[in-house]
């Protein structure tokens, strides 16, 4: 399989850029149709976007489903209709907060937690997306959705009456970092908006090893660009493996089901598995489910 027709680019996303920005810019340099992104970052933020290419669009889900960790500065005191710096400010009003109130109050948010989406969000409510919503003016009821907050930590503490939060997080998919730290603010009677958000890692993928904009045109003049390029399998560093024989291969290809103990792997009992074959190529992903591997997605 051509590494171009299936595979993954990490890019570390510039401000002022969308996700959509980067998935047109990708697909101009490789010259391909289908691209496609694991998780939306605003304009304002930077940092890793997971970008798929050809076949491995199909993957995308499953790196989108694993936990992102961020790096995000909050403006305590100042509310903006997006919750971020880009948006309008609605409010001010002084905090003066102490930074063992803020841990304290952060303590409150690690574990499951309720969040209500912000307005300006690419989830869709009634078959429209809040954000095309909320540009005619029009703010309706969102219904609040549990999220996992896994870890939760105060990176810096810049007193003021209008203080700066500087916090990391990792936490599941689905979760909107400038609502989190808008809702921090609120635990301490308060209000914020973001001036300053980073994605650090989408799983396992970090964004020390993604490429910038600049890189990614240097190496597409060079022809290089290939180099940037992660094979299917290695896009999907979290998820349990398998490496089957070639007949096995064979049928995996085909679609065919499996007890799970044909695979001859120590597999975990429910979950997406890797189906490798014996030269190291992803031919597909299979959810293993009460003794039998079935096809999910089938790469080839």
């Amino acid at each position: 399989m051509n590494p171009v027709d299936a595979g993954f680019v990490l890019v570390d996303k510039p401000p002022a850029w969308t996700s959509h920005d980067v998935v047109a810019k990708v697909r101009n340099l490789l010259r391909m149709k289908k691209v496609g992104h694991a998780g939306t970052l605003d304009p304002m933020a930077t940092g890793l976007v997971v970008v798929g290419l050809g076949r491995a669009t199909r993957l995308l889900r499953f790196v989108q489903a694993a936990p992102k960790e961020y790096v995000a500065k909050a403006q305590f005191g100042v509310a903006t209709d997006s919750l971020d710096a880009d948006g309008a400010i609605l409010e001010r009003s002084e905090m003066q907060v102490t930074q063992d109130e803020v841990e304290t109050a952060m303590e409150r948010f690690v574990g499951t937690i309720a969040q209500v989406p912000p307005m300006v969000s690419a989830r869709k409510v009634g078959g429209k997306k809040l954000y095309e919503l909320a540009r005619q003016g029009i703010e309706i009821e969102r219904e609040a959705r549990e999220i996992d907050i896994y870890r939760l930590e105060l990176i810096d503490f810049a007193p003021s009456n209008y203080p700066e939060v500087t916090f990391r997080t990792v936490c599941s998919t689905g979760t909107y970092v400038r609502t989190l730290g808008d809702d921090i603010a609120q635990a301490l009677g308060g209000r914020a908006h973001l001036n300053a958000l980073r994605r650090i890692r989408n799983g396992s993928l970090h964004v020390k090893d993604a490429w910038s904009m600049a890189a990614l045109e240097e190496a597409a003049a060079a022809g290089t660009i290939e180099d940037a390029i992660l094979t299917p399998r290695d896009g999907l560093p979290d998820m349990a493996e398998a490496v089957v024989s070639a007949d096995i291969a064979a049928g995996v290809r085909n679609g065919l089901s499996f007890p799970a103990p044909a695979l001859h792997s120590e597999l975990p009992e429910t979950g997406p598995v890797r189906i490798v074959d014996d030269e190291g190529r992803l031919a597909a992903v299979y959810r293993v489910e009460s003794g039998k591997a079935s096809p999910e997605v089938v790469i080839g």
